[in-house]
C-alpha cells in the first residue's frame, strides 16, 4: 500500500475555534496526521512519499476562482491590518439578508465560511494546497493503475472532491465517494448531487441535532448503492471520529468495528483512495485509521 504524505499539515495549527459559545483551543491539529503516519510506518505497510506539484488547475475544476483568489490572499488581508491572531468570522448572510460579496476581509470571510471553525493562519493556505496534491499525487497513482492510501489536509479545500473530478477528467466515466466521517459530508454532496457521473453516500449523525444542522437528512439519499452504480474507482472520505472516545462526536464504535468497515469497502473489489479527514480522539486516530483501510 502506497502512503502520500507532506510535512507541510504542520503549517497550520489554529489556536482556537468557536464552540459552545467560547473560544476553544483546535480539534483539528497537527498531531492527528502524525499519529497516522507513525502507525503506517509502524506496521510496514509500504513506501511513503511526499506529493508532487500538479498545480492549481485540478482545485478550480471543484473550487470557485473567486473563492481561490479569497483564500490564498486572506492572511496577507489580515496582517495588513495589523492582526496576527487567527482569522475567524463573526457575520454569515442569515435567512433575512441578501446573499452579496462584500468587498472587506470580514464581510468576504462571512460570505465564503458557514461556521467559525475553521480558522486561518499563516500557514493555512500552503497547507491545504498540499494536502490537496497529496490526494491528486494518490489520484494520479491510482489512475495509472497503482494501489494507494493518502492522509493529511484539513477542510478548505475538498480533496476527495478534487480527486474525484480529476478521475473524471483523466477519461473515468463513474466515481463513487464514500464518507465515513461522523459529519455528513456537506460539500461534497453539494457539488455533485445533480451530476451522474459521481454518486456520492455519506454515513453521518443525524443533522437535526448534529454538525452540519443544514444539510444531511434522509430525503436527500441517492436511490442506488455503490455496488449497483457500477463505479471505477471509489474515493473514500475517511472520518474515524464515530469513535467512542471522540471528544465532539456521539458514535461509540470500538477500534475493532474499523477493521469490519475496512473489509466491507475492500469486498467492492474497486480501486480505492482514502482521504484522511475527521478523527478527535488523537492517541487512537492511527489504530483507527489503519484498520479502516484495507492494504
Amino acid at each position: 500500500m502506497l502512503t502520500v504524505y507532506t510535512d507541510d499539515h504542520h503549517l497550520h495549527h489554529g489556536r482556537c475555534e468557536l464552540i459552545n459559545g467560547q473560544l476553544m483551543p483546535c480539534f483539528e491539529m497537527p498531531s492527528r496526521a502524525d499519529h497516522v503516519l507513525a502507525r503506517v510506518k509502524a506496521r510496514e505497510l509500504g513506501p511513503v512519499q511526499p506529493p508532487s506539484d500538479h498545480g492549481l488547475g485540478p482545485i478550480a475544476r471543484v473550487h470557485s476562482a473567486d473563492y481561490l483568489t479569497f483564500f490564498q490572499g486572506a492572511w496577507a488581508r489580515w496582517q495588513a491590518m495589523g492582526q496576527d491572531g487567527d482569522l475567524l468570522p463573526f457575520t454569515w448572510p442569515a435567512r433575512t439578508l441578501r446573499r452579496v460579496k462584500p468587498q472587506g476581509l470580514h464581510g468576504e470571510l462571512g460570505y465564503y465560511s458557514f461556521d467559525a471553525g475553521a480558522p486561518i493562519t499563516a500557514g493555512t493556505w500552503q497547507a491545504a494546497y498540499s494536502a490537496a496534491q497529496v490526494a491528486l499525487t494518490a489520484q494520479a497513482h491510482i489512475q495509472s493503475g497503482a494501489d494507494s492510501d493518502v492522509m493529511g489536509g484539513y477542510f478548505y479545500l475538498n480533496n476527495a472532491a478534487i480527486a474525484a473530478q480529476a478521475f473524471l477528467d483523466q477519461g473515468r466515466q463513474r466515481v463513487a465517494i464514500l464518507d465515513v466521517d461522523y459529519h455528513h459530508g456537506n460539500g461534497t454532496q453539494a457539488i455533485f448531487y445533480d451530476r451522474s457521473d459521481v454518486f456520492f453516500t455519506s454515513i453521518h449523525g443525524d443533522p437535526a441535532n448534529e454538525f452540519p444542522f443544514f444539510l444531511g437528512y434522509a430525503d436527500e439519499t441517492a436511490c442506488a448503492a455503490i455496488d449497483s452504480y457500477a463505479a471505477e474507482v471509489l474515493v473514500v472520505s475517511l472520518g474515524v471520529d464515530t469513535f467512542k472516545q471522540d471528544p465532539i462526536s456521539q458514535f461509540t464504535l470500538d477500534s475493532g468495528d474499523y477493521l469490519a468497515m475496512g473489509a466491507r469497502i475492500a469486498a467492492l473489489g474497486l480501486p480505492t483512495l482514502f482521504v484522511m479527514e475527521g478523527g478527535y480522539a488523537v492517541e487512537e486516530i492511527g489504530i483507527n485509521a489503519l484498520t479502516s483501510s484495507p492494504a
